[in-house]
């Protein structure tokens, strides 16, 4: 009995226990500031209002016609953001090479001749395609969350165009033209782990007009002038260069 009131007794001595609350766990934030590069791949349904005009012999007078110029498109991109608080603003340059190509054709009759039976209708093809093309912009976005970016982007557009056109049974010539438009858009971007950020964008691009003429043989030309532009829509894939930060809480 003595040893039970002894133990009971320093028991009573001890300290109570104290309890501590689990450390608490810090999510890192991404940070949408820095320089980025990356690639990206898509379709474009490319457009091309048409309007052309044979003179010589037979002169017709305007044709007007459109052709679809649709194809595969890819290419790399490299920008820079700017973060403040659940807005992020940027700058944004890419250069794109397509597969995009289109044709037209329509027939002709030519109006004099001197003798013999009239004239047969003549054949001609129009056919234009997008080399290349790229932009510079401007973006600007809302976070939807730390990860996710909505965005509107526009700015500068340029691109090469070439024409190549065949009348009848005459040997085909083209014109290659460089021109300068404007391009605007919108998108989504969403971090996908460490640096890398996936995304989602649609572009309107508007190169402006392209024309030329072609003179197969003496006596007749055929000149045109087209109106080109672009819908576009890819996926990318970017490497910011710096990490995330973690939150201060």
């Amino acid at each position: 009995m003595a040893s039970l009131f002894g133990t009971s007794a320093f028991a009573a001595d001890l300290p109570a226990k104290v309890y501590t609350k689990a450390p608490v766990v810090v999510a890192p934030v991404y940070d949408w500031t820095g320089f980025y590069i990356g690639g990206n791949i898509g379709y474009s349904w490319g457009r091309s209002s048409d309007t052309t005009t044979i003179t010589g012999v037979g002169a017709v007078p305007l044709i007007y016609d459109r052709s679809n110029l649709n194809g595969v498109v890819g290419g790399g991109q490299v920008g820079y953001n700017w973060q403040t608080q659940n807005w992020v603003w940027g700058l944004e340059a890419d250069i794109q090479g397509t597969g995009e190509k289109g044709s037209s054709a329509f027939t002709y009759l030519p109006l004099l001749f001197v003798a013999g039976p009239p004239p047969t209708a003549v054949p001609v093809a129009l056919t234009q395609q997008i080399d290349w093309f790229g932009t510079v912009r401007a973006r600007a976005g809302f976070l939807a969350s730390p990860q996710v970016l909505l965005y509107g982007t526009g700015g500068l557009a340029y691109g090469e165009v070439k024409s190549s056109e065949v009348i009848g049974v005459l040997p085909g010539l083209s014109t290659t033209n460089t021109n300068v438009g404007w391009t605007v858009g919108a998108g989504i971007e969403g971090v996908i782990g460490g640096n890398w950020t996936a995304k989602l964008e649609y572009l309107y691009v508007d190169l402006g007009r392209v024309s030329g003429s072609f003179t197969p043989v003496v006596g007749l030309t055929s000149a045109y002038s087209s109106r080109v532009t672009d819908n576009v829509l890819r996926v990318g894939l970017n490497y910011k260069f710096g990490g995330p930060v973690v939150a201060k809480y």
